[in-house]
């Protein structure tokens, strides 16, 4: 019998997971996994973070807690929680109630019922995003209903560091009320961050041409240790006057990956528009999921809200963001001691999960392939996959590759 199904083409493959596929079948004794995106201990394992250990140990022995649904747009004390952390608990946009969160599933979730919002509701078209960038954010948005999507220049191969020049230049040159996705801190996957110099210049270009900011903020903590820090330009840009959308993870901060705890912070400049906003969120998520998840919200929001359990996660963060810092300073220093060519500065100039390395596509398979070294083709890696004493065989590889593939 003829299938209607028969003329489905078949998909590509999703790079990251189709390479974390191949690592696991590989046999090759010292393969090394630095193309997926999760933290890694020093010994290569995963980490529950004791705090989320101690959190849901409280919350499987209390009798008050139920199966009972969530609210549509989520756990109240987790939204606060997240939008709070986010802002700073001063921010004026909280202080005025002119900003609030929305309960999402992680990141993701939060760029796409953000992205379906402007689609549906302010008639949003256009969207930038960097060159290069988090390969999901151009489906995520595309899905959504935007009709194009565009690049800004961001990534300099020749400088391997940040084109502030020409991502200024494209921004002037975006129509108004296009959408510009910006990540928040620790760039993925360049790891390359605008000073809080250029930052003051990308909301001048966009405060100019009425452009819209969603700012992706997936390593609030992580990157830096800092949680002000990681924020800044979020909070600069509330400043400054900007209304905004701001997609929050806590997939890497809390190590909470498969729980797909996600909140989207709006900002808005007039109260009077926040129930009406609130409402076709309201709607729009009925129409995509109903209601989010529970457990992974009850994690975070019971650790940002009791001072000891907050301060004990704050040094889990710091444990994992000074990880990435050592990993960086021994990768460079291996690297240049074994006097492999080209200048390795932008390792340890970079910040949080991911590198650049400035591996071209040729070099990142021969990495793969003779050294079963698991990268991404772009030369992205990721430096909490590598064990300290990983990096001499590491730094060796990468020497072997620049010497002989071109």
């Amino acid at each position: 019998m003829m299938s209607r199904f028969s003329d489905v083409a078949l998909g590509p493959p999703i790079e990251v997971f189709a390479l974390t596929k191949a690592f696991v079948e590989d046999t090759f004794p010292q393969k090394i996994n630095l193309g997926v995106g999760a933290y890694r201990t020093d010994e290569g394992k995963p980490w529950v973070l004791p705090v989320v250990r101690e959190v849901e140990k409280l919350l499987a022995t209390d009798e008050t807690r139920n199966k009972e649904y969530l609210p549509i747009l989520g756990l109240e004390a987790f939204t606060n929680a997240a939008t709070s952390m986010l802002l700073g608990h001063n921010s004026p946009a909280l202080l005025e109630k002119r900003a609030f969160g929305i309960q999402c599933l992680s990141g993701t979730g939060a760029l796409r019922v953000g992205a379906e919002f402007l689609a549906s509701q302010l008639g949003s078209k256009i969207f930038y995003f960097s060159a290069p960038s988090w390969e999901n954010h151009n489906l995520v948005f595309t899905n959504a209903g935007f009709k194009e999507g565009r690049q800004y220049r961001y990534w300099c191969a020749k400088t391997r560091g940040l084109d502030i020049d020409g991502l200024l230049q494209d921004l002037s040159e975006a129509p108004e009320n296009s959408v510009i996705i910006l990540h928040t801190c620790a760039h993925n996957p360049t790891g390359c961050d605008p000073t809080q110099e250029q930052w003051k210049q990308i909301a001048d270009v966009m405060e100019k041409k009425r452009l819209f900011p969603f700012l992706d903020c997936a390593y609030q903590g992580f990157a830096s240790g800092d949680l002000e820090k990681d924020s800044w330009a979020v909070r600069y840009f509330v400043s400054r006057g900007f209304e905004l959308f701001c997609a929050q993870s806590f997939a890497k901060n809390f190590g909470l990956y498969n729980e797909r705890v996600g909140n989207l912070t709006v900002v808005l400049n007039n109260l009077s528009n926040q129930q009406a906003v609130k409402s076709q969120f309201t709607l729009l998520v009925r129409g995509m999921y109903s209601n989010p998840p529970l457990h992974g919200a009850s994690i975070v929001s019971r650790v940002l809200s009791d001072p000891k359990l907050f301060e004990q996660w704050k040094s889990h963060i710091r444990t994992m963001s000074s990880r990435i810092i050592s990993m960086r300073k021994a990768l460079r220093e291996a690297l240049e001691k074994n006097n492999t060519p080209g200048n390795w500065s932008h390792i340890t100039s970079q910040i949080g999960m991911f590198s650049y390395t400035g591996l071209n596509e040729q070099q990142s398979v021969h990495m793969v392939k003779k050294h079963h070294i698991y990268m991404l083709k772009s030369g992205r890696i990721n430096m909490s996959g590598m064990k300290s004493t990983d990096i001499e065989y590491i730094a060796q590889a990468i020497k072997e590759t620049l010497t002989n593939v071109h």
